[in-house]
């Protein structure tokens, strides 16, 4: 397109040639430096200039993006974020995108999807490498060259997180291609979000439409956070790849190496000469205002009831309007290493720490900055190690004799420690439990044991501002028949009442949503794993066969009951079935008791119908159990892990590590590694697949005691975030685990 009479005729040293396109960004431009090189030159609007956050990130983002350079890409070549109206400049890749070919000639038939497929699949490899999540992975960003395609226009979304968009009803991604964690919670977006969206594109190219199409946006966008992905049209054996890149969970998702491998057997060889003519050049930043999207038509089939459509539409309607990821940059690994091996320090693996993030160390009992100051002023006794979670970029923490406290995640400085008021009067002991946080509001479940002892204790749940550590709400919490209240699906459940039932409240307002009755006569108890709180409900102390599970409807309250056989130790939840591994027999023909073991088999269950299947482990496992990415991995007194199919009960592999009396592991997908901690506070990490030791660091703890409970090992922000039973708590860099911390 010519320029319009207000265009600039240069920028940056670059001569602007004619327009390619104008979006909800800016504007995009060929320019043509003085060696006579094209580029493609973005120019971002005005209202985006004068916002002094957004020149800030799109600095950063630039920096990050800079490192993108692949045969599959096209990276930045020059930028001025400075600038009056900040600009960059791409590599200029002749061609039309993917969005145009399909738009004008149909669906790509699968005996030319090969070099496509096996192209992204390299260039998501070099961005990730890079640091950087593209984030916006769609047909109108895959620019097909001569010599293969081109991915363009990644890491720029970043720079404009939390801008005023529903000004300009502009958003950022679309939605047939989005992930369902950019819907429903963009910090936890990582790279396996482009390989969900890498499903969704080549679930487009071979069929025409998106695997989740719908008749709006916001339905589409439902769909994909809800339903299964329709691919009708895409034969087997690639139908089932492509499945595996649309898991809702990131975790099962596949990795790219294991995508190339599976592309390069699944698709044939195909001529190099593209048999199609290429259309006028466009250039590496499309026209943003085309409609790069498949229509919105009916799905061929509804996989699910869309009752609570109204209520989940209203949340992904705002992600819809003014979608913006706070997921912190993916970027290359720098500086002096511990004792990491070569492959662990690679910047694929470990990602980037957030700026100002210094490894720290403090303990549960620091002076805090606000609230009540020093740290043991409530019991002097221990019975159970405090309790740590990690939220939006700090860390709170509580226990028995420990006050709910908030720990920032950059610095380790304790910023605030809650002064909570006690439910009794006199003098008595406390214990405090971290139930979560929500909407700007950490959950607390308080329990007062009057002195002197043989009272009755008094629970109460208390919700505390996550900035200040001021009381917001507090109620009473029955405990009649149940262990107390939990954190779920945004809500906070608690039993109130003469306890027989429950009430779900909104986390910063203790505004009631919907109440409930809980099972009568049984004692029930909560089972908090990957699939969400169930609680597993049985006659109290006396022996039963049978357990029930009972799962509330966060929308509005209803029961889902589920009767299943109460030997057995839960250990997550595997394509929507609750995973329970039965215990072993002993000599005598009797069940092994105890949640570590040893066991013998799988069992998943439905927890909708009560069917079950069972898998015979292929030996005895015994040890902490964790259940993660469709992996069973049991760690020993010892310090042994074993890695074990939760699908086919097969050992995976077995690895030695010197822990003593190590926590259960903690699986990151993003790095593909698993860590674990001991009481002593040094931490191991294991590559996942292979289970190669990485690295093992030094003890941490200032102090070890006999203690039966196991330290907790936590993510935040690529950082491994641990607490000890005796109260240390510190933060490490996985790329460079031996830096020294500096007190918090």
């Amino acid at each position: 397109m010519p320029l319009h009479k207000d265009d600039p005729k240069s920028l940056g040293g670059y001569r602007l040639v004619d327009r390619l396109g104008a979006g909800g960004m800016g504007v995009v431009y060929r320019g043509r430096a003085r060696s006579g090189r094209d580029v493609a030159v973005k120019v971002v609007h005005a209202q985006y200039a004068a916002d002094a956050v957004f020149r800030t990130r799109f600095r950063q983002e630039i920096e990050a993006v800079r490192k993108v350079s692949g045969a599959f890409t096209a990276p930045v070549v020059d930028a001025d974020p400075e600038a009056d109206r900040p600009w960059m400049a791409t590599q200029y890749v002749p061609g039309r995108s993917l969005a145009s070919r399909i738009r004008e000639l149909g669906p790509l038939p699968e005996e030319r999807l090969r070099r496509l497929a096996l192209g992204l699949v390299e260039a998501l490899r070099d961005i990730h490498r890079a640091g950087v999540v593209h984030r916006d992975l769609k047909p109108a960003n895959v620019l097909l060259a001569d010599d293969g395609p081109r991915v363009i226009d990644f890491g720029i979304s970043r720079a404009a997180e939390n801008l005023p968009l529903t000004e300009t009803g502009q958003m950022i991604g679309t939605p047939p291609f989005m992930s369902p964690e950019q819907l429903t919670d963009a910090r936890s977006v990582g790279p396996p979000s482009d390989v969900f969206s890498l499903g969704a594109l080549l679930t487009y190219t071979l069929t025409g439409r998106g695997p989740f199409d719908a008749d709006s946006p916001y339905l589409t966008a439902y769909r994909v956070v809800h339903d299964e992905p329709v691919l009708d049209g895409v034969r087997q054996p690639l139908r089932e790849v492509l499945e595996s890149c649309l898991a809702k969970d990131p975790a099962k998702r596949p990795g790219l190496d294991r995508l190339a491998q599976e592309f390069a057997r699944l698709l044939p060889e195909e001529d190099p000469a593209d048999d199609l003519p290429t259309v006028a050049p466009g250039g590496a930043l499309p026209h943003e205002s085309d409609t790069d999207a498949p229509p919105f038509t009916a799905p061929a089939r509804r996989r699910r009831r869309l009752r609570p459509v109204l209520a989940a539409t209203g949340a992904v309607a705002l992600a819809l309007t003014a979608y913006l990821l706070t997921v912190p940059g993916w970027a290359e690994v720098g500086g002096e290493g511990g004792t990491v091996s070569e492959e662990a320090a690679a910047p694929s693996r470990w990602a980037v720490l957030p700026d100002g993030w210094r490894p720290w160390q403090t303990t549960v009992h620091a002076d805090a900055g606000r609230g009540v100051r020093k740290g043991r002023t409530v019991a002097d006794y221990q019975s159970d190690a405090p309790q740590c979670s990690v939220h939006r970029g700090a860390v709170y923490c509580a226990g028995a004799g420990v006050l709910p406290m908030r720990v920032d995640g950059l610095t380790g400085r304790v910023d605030w420690r809650a002064g909570v008021a006690p439910p009794g009067t006199g003098e008595g002991s406390y214990e405090y439990t971290v139930l979560g946080a929500a909407d700007d509001a950490l959950l607390v479940q308080q329990r007062y044991f009057p002195e002197p002892s043989g009272g009755e204790y008094v629970t109460t749940v208390v919700a505390l501002d996550t900035s200040t550590g001021k009381r917001l709400w507090h109620r009473e919490v029955n405990t009649r028949w149940t262990d107390g209240a939990y954190l779920a699906d945004d809500l906070v459940v608690v039993p109130e009442g003469d306890g027989s039932t429950v009430t779900a409240r909104s986390p910063r307002t203790g505004d009631k949503h919907w109440t409930a009755p809980l099972p009568k006569g049984l004692y029930c108890g909560l089972l908090n794993i990957d699939g969400g709180p169930l609680l597993t409900c049985g006659p109290g102390n006396a022996p039963a066969k049978q357990a029930l599970l009972v799962r509330f409807d966060p929308d509005d309250g209803e029961e889902q009951r589920v009767s299943v056989p109460s030997e057995g130790t839960p250990a997550g939840t595997l394509d929507g079935r609750l995973l329970i591994l039965d215990p072993a027999e002993d000599e005598e023909g009797e069940p092994a008791t105890g949640e570590t073991g040893p066991f013998s088999r799988i069992r998943l269950v439905d927890v909708e119908s009560g069917r079950a299947t069972t898998t015979k482990l292929a030996e005895r496992f015994e040890g902490n159990v964790t259940l993660s990415g469709g992996t069973l991995w049991f760690t020993g007194t010892s310090g042994q892990v074993t890695a074990v199919s939760a699908k086919t009960g097969k050992k995976l592999w077995r690895t030695p590590t010197s822990l003593e009396e190590p926590s259960g592991v903690t699986h990151d997908p993003r790095n593909q590694v698993v860590y674990m901690a001991s009481v002593s506070g040094r931490v191991a990490a294991l590559d996942a697949g292979n289970g190669e030791l990485l690295w093992e660091t030094l003890p941490r703890a200032e102090r070890v005691t006999p203690n039966w409970q196991v330290p907790e090992v936590l993510l935040d922000r690529g950082a491994v975030v641990v607490n000890t039973p005796d109260g240390d708590v510190f933060s490490l860099d996985p790329a460079h685990p031996d830096r020294k911390p500096v007190p918090g």
